[in-house]
């Protein structure tokens, strides 16, 4: 059983920042910081909510969650099972998130994504997208790394439904809802 949300810490408003390397805007939206457990701080995202980027725009067709990990390579954000969710999990590989005065947090998005779809299938999306930024933008040989390093273990673990992918989310998705009534 998955361990129970913290409980200890009230919702309180974020901002979640997603830049493109070195520190270009991407996307961002606000949220709700929802508290921590052992994988790390949770944060909701309510249906309606706007998710901006520079080029395009949509609000949340579902309730859904991100977990911003304590010091990992990424930012997933998992969805219930409302039938307007688009994925059921989707991990963007990242540099290890900051936090800024306890609501602004801040990563830098590095293309690739683990998915796992509405039909259970999982993928690695933007490889080339990847292949093609690493040259352009001049990645370092430890970004490179750090990512491909946890490209693979998400999607093992996203496969395996082991880690913070073993359904912790769905006590998080509870008390968003919860918290906005």
């Amino acid at each position: 059983m998955p361990p129970a949300p913290d409980s200890t810490r009230a919702a309180a408003a974020a901002r979640v920042e997603c830049r493109k390397w070195p520190d270009s805007p991407h996307w961002e939206f606000d949220a709700v910081r929802l508290g921590q457990d052992g994988h790390g701080t949770w944060v909701g995202i309510t249906e309606g909510t706007l998710l901006a980027s520079p080029t395009r725009a949509f609000h949340a067709a579902a309730d859904h969650v991100t977990l911003v990990p304590h010091d990992a390579w990424w930012l997933a954000t998992f969805y219930g099972d409302d039938a307007r969710r688009p994925f059921d999990v989707y991990v963007d590989i990242a540099t290890p998130a900051t936090w800024h005065d306890d609501h602004l947090v801040r990563a830098v998005d590095l293309d690739l994504d683990v998915i796992r779809g509405t039909t259970g299938r999982v993928w690695v999306d933007d490889e080339d997208e990847f292949a093609a930024h690493r040259v352009e933008l001049d990645y370092p040989d430890e970004v490179v790394e750090g990512a491909v390093r946890s490209c693979q273990e998400v999607l093992a673990a996203v496969t395996d439904r082991t880690g913070a992918f073993d359904g912790t989310h769905l006590g998080w998705l509870d008390r968003l809802r919860r918290t906005q009534r």
